[in-house]
């Protein structure tokens, strides 16, 4: 499926507000601070390599292929918030997985999970505003509380999202962490019914290899995937349209809605992240095969357009360090 981000892209504008993909980019460069070469936002990450093994769980949702019982070669990159790709990891670091997803007939579904439960913003303009609110003080090198203490007042959506974020501190490792969709899809059946649905990922083991250091997540991450394969369940969290909020994703759905196990992510090997991999992969959630759709959620399309800013800034230019080397995190 085309993404329709190439078109907000060319056309450098998001929405009716007029926010321009180049200004959330350049606004995150301005908060995080960025490496040329490297991604603006998730900077530091590591390559992965595996299978989707489907159940045929998800053939009553959707005709999508991906969802027929059989087995998909994936592509991955598990990675950090923020745009420099050498800091040290922390254990409170918010955590990224990209996924690309070969299919029969050329086709590719992407995915781009984080580890938390809803979104800190509802709109394109909250994320630049709040990117920009949270940015660092030059002379402490953390945000600054006052402000960042005025922008959570004016903007509820992301005061509730923060408490709820809150109820769910990252795990110890990538290994142990559940990684959410956050924004809404459409599932679309043989005959065109829509449905709506949220992904989700669901580790199946409780613990992992532990480590210490700067690199201390992604050394956990390399042993714990050459000591066995490391596995998530794939999950369609299904919406009721009018109901649940499909354009919001600060809004967390009810506890209760239907799950359907779609299948297994199975993560095999990993890698530094090179050409051959996933350097060069726009973990574009709009590219999205027969059978999958996008939702009413703007952010979806600001998400594409900013990824693709990022990107033709990155292609141009030439990193002055090597990535992150998997042979070096043993």
């Amino acid at each position: 499926m085309v993404s329709i981000g190439g078109f907000l892209f060319a056309a450098n504008e998001i929405g009716p507000v007029r926010l321009t993909a180049r200004r959330i980019v350049d606004g995150l460069q301005e908060a995080n601070g960025f490496v040329p070469g490297y991604r603006r936002n998730h900077a530091k990450g590591i390559a992965v390599a595996g299978r989707f093994d489907s159940t045929g769980g998800g053939v009553e949702l959707s005709a999508a292929s991906v969802f027929r019982p059989g087995t998909y070669p994936l592509t991955g990159r598990f990675s950090l918030a923020g745009g420099k790709p050498f800091a040290p990891d922390t254990a409170a670091a918010r955590r990224g997985l990209g996924l690309r997803i070969a299919l029969p007939a050329q086709e590719e579904w992407r995915l781009a999970l984080l580890d938390i439960p809803v979104f800190t913003d509802a709109s394109a303009q909250d994320f630049h505003d709040r990117t920009a609110a949270y940015a660092p003080d030059p002379s402490t090198g953390k945000p600054d509380p006052a402000r960042v203490r005025e922008y959570v007042a004016t903007h509820p959506k992301t005061a509730a999202a923060l408490a709820i974020i809150e109820q769910h501190p990252p795990t110890a490792s990538f290994a142990t962490s559940t990684f959410h969709s956050l924004n809404a899809f459409e599932c679309v059946d043989a005959h065109g019914r829509k449905t709506p649905v949220r992904w989700q990922l669901d580790p199946e083991i409780a613990d992992a290899t532990t480590a210490s250091g700067d690199d201390q997540l992604f050394t956990s991450l390399v042993r714990d995937i050459r000591r066995a394969p490391v596995r998530w369940k794939l999950v369609a969290v299904v919406g009721i349209r009018g109901t649940d909020p499909t354009d919001d994703p600060t809004v967390a759905w009810p506890a209760d809605r239907r799950r359907i196990e779609l299948g297994t992510i199975v993560i095999t090997a990993v890698s530094t992240e090179t050409a051959a991999n996933v350097r060069d992969v726009n973990f574009d959630p709009l590219v999205l095969p027969n059978g999958l759709a996008v939702s009413d959620d703007p952010l979806l399309q600001a998400r594409s357009a900013a990824y693709a800013e990022s990107f033709r800034r990155r292609a141009g230019e030439t990193a002055p360090r090597q990535p992150l080397r998997a042979e070096d995190l043993a």
